[in-house]
């Protein structure tokens, strides 16, 4: 069973976005740009990033 977990190995800021490609295995760049796209479009995104950093638990190891 998959979950999902901040990346350590994948990570720029908190590893929320190479989380969120691990987990649906796709390219980490693909949600960053996603993440970015919806800080300009909808405004939130930041907050949204900040409060997945918080909420979602790192890697093992």
């Amino acid at each position: 069973m998959k979950t999902l977990r901040k990346s350590s190995s994948k990570k720029m800021i908190a590893g929320v976005c190479g989380g969120i490609a691990d987990y649906f295995d796709i390219d980490p760049t693909l949600v960053r740009l996603g993440f970015l796209a919806f800080s300009f479009i909808v405004g939130s995104g930041v907050l949204v990033y900040l409060i997945a950093a918080v909420v979602i638990p790192s890697e093992e190891g």
